[in-house]
């Protein structure tokens, strides 16, 4: 029994020795930790020490171009910038050109967000209904939009059958450009313009052009989709500045006339130049056969008509004139381009190669 306590005395002593060794290894351990620790500390990364203005502009880069419209949600959104770390989540919250395009979609309960943080900067706004029946709470995305209007300076819209009061009835001033696409008619415009002093563009599609009223006359550039020539050309004839032979657009500076999808040369195609005056055109891209039997006399007669000064004629589906007639006829012309094919044919010539106006 005493040889035991012994024992157990020697190897108390022994472990004690052994815990001692231990403490004092920790000791240092933990030593070097807190030296690593307050070097770290210490350690002011680059890219946090950037002014906030810097890093508002990183953020803006960081978003498609405006007014493209970033989704409200999701990897590419601005609300990501607000999830990175405390301080970069109270710079892009006080920055308000990062939401002032809001692309509006689903269930999305972000409008009046984004809003508030824009202030007072103007806004893109693009509304997507399209792909499912346009209803009530659709339209209560549009309520809170509606105090903003005179802010709005590019507006999308693309709904769905609905036929009720206009959506938007309101003043804006900085409207430059609107989008509309509908997908069934309605007697009565959805979007009423008051006077709108900068709007320059509009796309309408077929059902949007025969619901829409538009200041045409100060347009410089229209595009109607999803439409044949004969009914752009019917369409054209309903506006203001058209004179029952004619259609007068003073302002537009570029005119494209092309085929739709699946048609070649429609015989009612070939007239279709003759309808238009447009005193400020600078860029003309035509398929040959609009010019009828003599293209060269049909474009001489419309640049004669219209008072343009063109810069830029690209001729597509050249067959019945040599290019050396066309530079030969219209030698006051700086750029004339020519494809076998559509747009973006950069096939050469018969007669020279030409490079591919889309490079």
């Amino acid at each position: 029994m005493l040889n035991a306590l012994a024992a157990d005395r020697a190897r108390i002593a022994d472990l004690d020795a052994q815990i001692r060794d231990l403490e004092r290894s920790l000791s240092v351990l933990r030593s070097e930790n807190s030296a690593a620790q307050e070097r770290l500390d210490s350690y002011k990364y680059p890219v946090l020490t950037l002014p906030n203005e810097i890093v508002c502009e990183i953020f803006v880069h960081f978003l498609p171009p405006y007014p493209i419209c970033p989704p409200s949600t999701g990897p590419l959104s601005p609300i990501l910038l607000t999830h990175i770390c405390r301080g970069w989540r109270e710079i892009a919250m006080a920055s308000p050109a990062l939401w002032r395009a809001i692309h509006i979609s689903g269930n999305d309960d972000l409008v009046s967000t984004f809003l508030s943080r824009s202030v007072l900067r103007p806004l893109s706004i693009h509304l997507n209904e399209w792909q499912q029946p346009f209803d009530d709470l659709a339209q209560d995305f549009l309520a809170p939009l509606l105090p903003h209007c005179a802010r709005l300076e590019y507006l999308t819209l693309r709904l769905s059958t609905y036929f009720g009061p206009p959506l938007i009835d309101a003043v804006m001033p900085l409207l430059q450009r609107i989008d509309l696409a509908l997908d069934n008619y309605s007697e009565s415009p959805l979007v009423v313009l008051r006077p709108v002093p900068l709007l320059r563009a509009a796309v309408l599609n077929d059902c949007a052009a025969a619901s829409t009223a538009l200041p045409w006359a100060q347009l410089t550039s229209l595009t109607l989709t999803m439409m044949w020539p004969h009914e752009c050309i019917r369409f054209c004839r309903k506006h203001p500045v058209y004179d029952g032979v004619e259609v007068t657009l003073p302002s537009l500076e570029s005119l494209t006339l092309t085929d739709p999808p699946g048609v070649n040369e429609h015989p009612m195609l070939s007239t279709h130049l003759r309808t238009f005056i447009t005193p400020a055109l600078c860029k003309l891209q035509i398929q040959e056969h609009f010019l009828g039997s003599d293209p060269i006399q049909s474009l001489t007669s419309f640049i004669s008509k219209s008072g343009c000064n063109l810069a830029h004629v690209h001729i597509a589906n050249r067959r019945s004139v040599p290019e050396t007639s066309y530079r030969t006829a219209f030698p006051s012309i700086p750029t004339l381009l020519f494809s076998r094919a559509g747009w973006r044919d950069s096939t050469s010539s018969d007669d020279e190669s030409d490079s591919n106006p889309y490079e």
